[in-house]
């Protein structure tokens, strides 16, 4: 299990951003970055830091990833045929732990990861614990049904600050979500503005 190095709502607030569009996000009120010296990093950013800022909010959003393991996403993305960025995104979206999300079967990205890895999910019926288990399309993840009355499951599924996705096919009823396509840039419901062509910008020169 890959260990959050960071608070989540650091993310935010030194995106400066609500990256998650969550109402409890501390960026509602402050919108300068963490620490002491939060209040006066408002300078312009250089085109690197403007690269590397993208790449931070990408790879935060999706439980604040590490660099290993987001660079290693990256190399894949690069050797498919395509748009390096789409399928950069592509390949986020089809880890477990971001469909598990995307259902709304748990509130955030980092309860879906605790939720996989904790045992809580099957694939096609296969009980799945790693995060980011990449499913395929026409792959069903469902609760498990000891699970499906757990206080998480039933806050996420209340939630109305966001919507499920129309590449997923969820029937909440029954808590299970049907992988029915890999998304493009333009179908993934992101709160703000993600920019995975300044990433691959970023991954060209670094």
């Amino acid at each position: 299990m890959t260990k959050r190095t960071a608070a989540k709502y650091k993310i935010d607030r030194r995106m400066g951003e609500n990256i998650w569009g969550r109402s409890k996000s501390p960026i509602n009120k402050r919108e300068y970055g963490p620490g002491q010296h939060g209040q006066r990093r408002k300078g312009k950013l250089s085109d690197f830091g403007t690269q590397l800022r993208a790449k931070q909010k990408l790879k935060g959003y999706y439980g604040d990833l590490t660099e290993k393991q987001f660079r290693r996403i990256y190399a894949e993305a690069e050797r498919v045929k395509g748009d390096t960025g789409e399928n950069l995104v592509g390949l986020l979206e089809r880890r477990l732990d971001a469909i598990v999300y995307r259902a709304k079967f748990v509130p955030t990205v980092f309860a879906a990861r605790q939720f996989v890895n904790h045992g809580h999910v099957t694939v096609n019926g296969q009980r799945v614990n790693i995060a980011s288990y990449r499913c395929k399309e026409g792959d069903v993840i469902e609760v498990r049904q000891k699970s499906k009355q757990l206080a998480v499951v039933l806050e996420a599924v209340a939630l109305t600050e966001r919507d499920v996705p129309d590449y997923l096919e969820v029937d909440h009823s029954k808590m299970t979500a049907k992988f029915v396509r890999t998304p493009a840039l333009s179908d993934v419901p992101y709160p703000v503005v993600m920019e995975p062509n300044l990433v691959v910008e970023y991954y060209a020169k670094n």
